[in-house]
């Protein structure tokens, strides 16, 4: 245990995801022999980011405005929305440069365990969106991209109940299977079982 401010942004740091007591205290020692204008850029950051960010009011992604830069540009395909759980899976997508539409962030996924139904989650909001259709387009597809995992599952099916009576709705879920460059040894049975059942025609 150190003493006074060093300990208390110790503590503070290591809240953070991902962060151990041993990264807290490297990050925290860095800190402490950087230069002044470092610790008041970074400070100012956290300010700005505490102050200055918000939501997007139609998909719910980061924002500085009430609109997203993917929701407020005309040339995203507004027939095709591709469902996420959280803003930083949105620019996992984006870096594949492969979707034009737009996207609905939910804020998470179904986890009962832990007091996450659909209430508290943004699928109202969703619902809502694909009801109004306030640009005039018609959304023709919803892609489910949640995370390949027992929430994300669940979430999806969940999803799939709920807009199977859209008419003229297609609802996808993104493919998944084996990593390029993996090997077939090391995939877990799940994984390698997803690859098979989603097996493409080649010839």
């Amino acid at each position: 245990m150190y003493e006074g401010p060093i300990q208390d942004l110790i503590d503070q740091l290591a809240k953070l995801p991902g962060l151990g007591p041993k990264g807290a205290q490297r990050i925290a020692f860095h800190l402490l022999a950087g230069e002044d204008v470092e610790i008041d850029r970074l400070t100012a950051a956290l300010v700005r980011v505490r102050d200055d960010v918000t939501f997007c009011s139609e998909c719910g992604n980061v924002a500085a405005e009430s609109l997203c830069r993917i929701c407020g540009d005309a040339r995203r395909d507004a027939t095709k929305i591709c469902v996420v759980e959280e803003p930083k899976d949105i620019y996992a997508i984006e870096r594949t440069k492969e979707f034009d539409g737009r996207y609905h962030v939910l804020g998470g996924a179904l986890d009962p365990l832990a007091g996450i139904g659909p209430d508290q989650l943004r699928i109202r909001e969703l619902l809502r969106r694909l009801a109004d259709q306030p640009d005039g387009k018609d959304v023709a597809e919803i892609i489910v991209a949640t995370d390949p995992n027992t929430e994300g599952e669940a979430t999806a099916t969940y999803l799939l109940r709920m807009l199977k009576d859209f008419p003229g709705l297609s609802v996808t879920r993104l493919a998944s299977g084996l990593p390029m460059g993996g090997d077939l040894e090391f995939a877990d049975e799940l994984t390698l079982g997803r690859a098979l059942s989603g097996r493409r025609i080649l010839v």
